[in-house]
C-alpha cells in the first residue's frame, strides 16, 4: 500500500478541485473541527436530519436509531468533541475531523485505534439530495450512530488492523467491496424477517433508503464474506445488490473466521461477479 505525504496529497486534490482544505492537515490527516457554521449551514443540517429521520423511523434497523439517541445529533451540526466524549464511554470510540476523503493508510490506522474520520463541512442547500463527495452529513448521519453499538464498533476496528495487509496481498479492491456492502449499505434482519437498514450510504439517501428497504426491485442476497468480497458494487447510481446480515454479531465472526490470504490467493485476478445476478 503506498503512502503520500499530506502535502502531495493536498496538492492532489486541489489538482481534483476537492472541496476541503488538505492544506491545515496534520500528520494523520486530521483536522480541527473548527466549531463556526453559519446560521444557513445549521439550517441545512436540521432541514437534512428532519427529512431523513421521517424514513429512518421506519426504515432503519434499531441498532441505529439507539445510536442516535443516545448520542443526540438531529438539533445542530454536531461538535465533535462532545459526541466523542459520549462515543467514549458506549464503545470506546471518538470522532476525529477531516477535510474530506483521505488515503488508504491513515484511514485504516484511525479506524485501527478507534478513531472515526468525518468531514468537517456540510453539503449546500442545492445539494440536498445528492452529493459527489462525502461531507459531514453522510459521515456524521450516516456511519456515526451504529459505532454505539459493541458488536459493529469492534468488526470496524478489526477491519482497520486487517485491511492493509489484505491489501498488500493484491486484494485491495475485495476488502473495499466488504466495506461497501456492510458499512456504506448494508441491511440486516430485525424481529425475524423484516429488513433495515444500517449503512452510511443508505442512512444519508432520501431515494436509496427507501429503494434498498421496500423496492419492489431491490436485489436483496444473504450475506456470505466470500462472495460480498467478490462482488462488484455502483459508485453514482442505486444499487444492484444488497446483502442482509442476519446480526453484527454474524459480521464480526466471519471476519474473525475468514482466511483471507487464502480468499484473495483463490479470487485475486477474477472477474467481479455481476451485482444484478449474484
Amino acid at each position: 500500500m503506498t503512502t503520500m505525504s499530506v502535502a502531495e496529497y493536498a496538492r492532489d486534490c486541489a489538482a481534483q478541485g476537492l472541496r476541503g482544505d488538505y492544506s491545515v492537515c496534520r500528520a494523520d490527516f486530521t483536522v480541527a473541527q473548527g466549531y463556526d457554521y453559519s446560521a444557513e449551514e445549521q439550517a441545512v443540517w436540521r432541514t437534512l436530519c428532519d427529512r431523513q429521520t421521517k424514513l429512518t423511523r421506519k426504515l432503519a434497523h434499531h441498532s441505529y436509531l439507539d445510536g442516535v439517541e443516545k448520542l443526540g445529533l438531529l438539533d445542530r451540526i454536531p461538535d465533535f468533541d462532545e459526541v466523542s466524549t459520549k462515543l467514549r464511554k458506549l464503545t470506546g470510540w471518538e470522532i476525529v475531523a477531516v477535510p474530506g476523503l483521505i488515503p488508504a493508510a491513515p484511514f485504516f490506522d484511525h479506524l485501527a485505534n478507534r478513531r472515526f474520520p468525518v468531514t468537517n463541512w456540510l453539503r449546500t442547500r442545492k445539494e440536498l439530495d445528492y452529493i459527489v463527495e462525502p461531507d459531514m452529513f453522510h459521515d456524521f448521519f450516516g456511519h456515526v450512530p451504529v459505532l454505539s453499538q459493541p458488536v459493529f464498533a469492534d468488526f470496524m476496528q478489526m477491519y482497520g488492523q486487517k485491511a492493509g495487509d489484505i491489501i498488500a496481498l493484491g486484494g485491495d479492491e475485495m476488502i473495499t467491496r466488504l466495506y461497501w456492502y456492510t458499512a456504506e449499505y448494508g441491511l440486516m434482519q430485525e424481529s425475524g424477517q423484516t429488513l433495515k437498514a444500517f449503512g452510511a450510504g443508505l442512512m444519508s439517501s432520501f431515494t436509496e433508503l427507501q429503494f434498498a428497504v421496500d423496492g419492489k426491485d431491490a436485489h436483496h442476497v444473504p450475506f456470505d464474506l466470500e462472495t460480498v468480497m467478490r462482488t462488484g458494487y455502483e459508485i453514482d447510481k442505486f444499487q444492484r445488490a444488497y446483502f442482509v446480515l442476519p446480526s453484527f454479531d454474524a459480521l464480526r465472526d466471519a471476519f474473525q473466521a475468514a482466511d483471507f490470504e487464502a480468499i484473495v490467493a483463490r479470487r485475486k485476478g477474477q472477474s467481479a461477479l455481476d451485482p444484478a445476478t449474484v
